[in-house]
């Protein structure tokens, strides 16, 4: 098992599955009954209702899955630092759940084609609510962002995320599971999630540099 996920891995992956059903389910405990709003654009309604991409949608999990093993095999510095801007994102969101909630009007529907059933499955699976910022471009963003630093993979790897995650952020609007705004949310909230995380690893650096430089 070690040799697939390293042991300084589990406690900050742990960290993170936690940090995400907290936000993701336990904020509804609060935000139940309170009044959610729509911030659909004109840019949202001129998006077709599109069933095929929800196979790209159902393989941002796979994404997921493989680039935090990539990050946590890759070394102890990286994983920590991506795991904590990963979580300092997911706190935004919980914030932005319980104050500002938001929902999305669903179209219906229509054909009993794989896409059509699959979509169907994801809406009776995933309720309306929840959206901003999009929890799935969120964590597609920072798996993008944490392998652009990984140094046992080709650079090339990297963009191939990039690109992969930018399709994942249009099956979000396509399936009508998010909307625009939704999308910026993600990317705001990781990369203030990885600058928070940089800083601040930055910051007990120069304190221990300056501890070594006196002597404590």
């Amino acid at each position: 098992m070690w040799k697939i996920i390293p042991k300084y891995s589990v406690v900050p992956l742990a960290t993170m599955l936690i940090m995400n059903w907290i936000t993701y389910f336990a904020t509804r405990f609060f935000t139940t009954d309170m009044h959610h709003h729509v911030m659909a654009t004109a840019l949202d309604d001129m998006i077709p209702f599109t069933p095929w991409f929800v196979f790209i949608y159902l393989l941002a999990f796979a994404q997921w899955v493989g680039c935090y093993l990539l990050i946590a095999r890759d070394s102890k510095q990286l994983c920590y630092r991506v795991c904590t801007g990963e979580i300092i994102a997911k706190g935004i969101c919980l914030v932005a759940f319980i104050v500002f909630p938001t929902t999305i009007l669903r179209p219906e529907v229509v054909g009993n084609g794989l896409a059509e059933q699959l979509t169907r499955l994801v809406y009776e699976m995933d309720a309306p609510d929840n959206l901003f910022p999009s929890i799935h471009c969120l964590e597609s963003w920072a798996c993008f962002r944490g392998c652009m630093r990984l140094e046992k993979m080709p650079k090339w790897f990297g963009y191939s995320m990039l690109v992969f995650s930018l399709l994942v952020f249009a099956s979000t609007v396509f399936l009508k599971q998010h909307v625009v705004w939704d999308m910026i949310g993600a990317v705001a909230a990781v990369e203030i999630g990885f600058w928070i995380a940089k800083v601040s690893r930055e910051e007990r650096m120069g304190q221990w540099i300056e501890r070594r430089l006196h002597g404590q």
